[in-house]
């Protein structure tokens, strides 16, 4: 990643920092950073996962099967060659060497069977009487793992935490139920190799709704809060800025494709008798999407008349 963001003009080290910039940087950077922007969403999670299960391995007990650990190590390989390709425009393969022969005597299965297999595993290890309950939560750590990334968080999950989900285990808690960000997960393959492909919809899966805690029959799986102004953080000159037009044309602009229309781009704010106008990243890319598009004469014309701050 360091690489492609040289390689596309971007910088590695903070002013005046002694060190290169880290990992979580590096993302951020590849994942939203013009003109850096190397990374897909699901690219970054693949990236993330590979990264905090190495920590895990590194820094605590992680049993991972023959098959979770091709299927991840794959997915990597499968990105880097996607990477090599599009950045640098060359062929992974010819970088490695000549006698590489990778062998499996346990090929992967599928990723709802395999996951099964897992857990079916880690019911095993927590039943009464077995005493294995170190062995299990190192083998659902890999998991929790996962989970934890899939939901944009990249740490390592707990003592506690962990031994919260075998209790839920034990209990007869279904894996889907405990890692609804793996139930998914698809796995897509073609000649290149084994990927993973993420599928992230509002309209499929179970639906999700916030519930007081200790709602009969609610399962929790996550909120993560995000402080309002953080998510909202552009003002009007701020987005005019990022897209290169002047106030008054982004103010015509963001009219023209109605974005105060959704929360998804706008938001206002009252604080005291003040009112603030704030834009998401989001209305950002919008309006870069639709500007290639859209003649900006036009616009001007039926929405650049002052009609109030946009």
């Amino acid at each position: 990643m360091k690489a492609i963001i040289l390689h596309k003009g971007g910088k590695i080290r903070e002013p005046r920092a002694k060190e290169t910039i880290g990992f979580d940087k590096c993302v951020r950077k590849c994942l939203s950073e013009e003109p850096v922007k190397c990374l897909s969403d699901d690219q970054a999670i693949t990236i993330q996962v590979v990264n905090s299960l190495r920590d895990a391995a590194q820094h605590y007990i992680l049993e991972i099967s023959e098959q979770q650990l091709y299927l991840y190590a794959q997915s990597g390989l499968t990105l880097f060659s996607v990477l090599m390709t599009d950045v640098f425009g060359k062929d992974l393969v010819e970088s490695l060497p000549a006698r590489v022969l990778p062998a499996s005597t346990s090929p992967p299965q599928s990723l709802e069977a395999l996951i099964e297999t897992e857990f079916s595993e880690v019911k095993r290890l927590v039943k009464p009487g077995s005493r294995k309950r170190l062995q299990a939560r190192a083998k659902v750590r890999s998991l929790a793992i996962i989970e934890s990334s899939l939901g944009g968080v990249r740490s390592q999950p707990s003592e506690g935490e962990l031994g919260k989900v075998l209790n839920q285990v034990a209990s007869g808690a279904r894996w889907q139920d405990l890692f609804p960000g793996i139930a998914r997960l698809r796995l897509g393959a073609d000649d290149g190799g084994i990927s993973i492909t993420l599928r992230l919809s509002r309209s499929e899966g179970e639906p999700v709704r916030l519930v007081p805690e200790g709602t009969p029959g609610a399962t929790i799986v996550a909120v993560k809060k995000v402080e309002a102004l953080s998510f909202y953080s552009l003002g009007q000159h701020d987005l005019a800025r990022k897209v290169g037009l002047t106030p008054p044309k982004a103010r015509a602009i963001i009219r023209h494709l109605l974005l105060q229309d959704s929360e998804e781009y706008y938001k206002e704010f009252k604080i005291g008798s003040q009112v603030f106008k704030r834009y998401s990243p989001k209305a950002v890319d919008a309006i870069r999407l639709a500007l290639p598009s859209t003649d900006m004469d036009s616009v001007w014309r039926l929405h650049g008349h002052p009609r109030g701050r946009a």
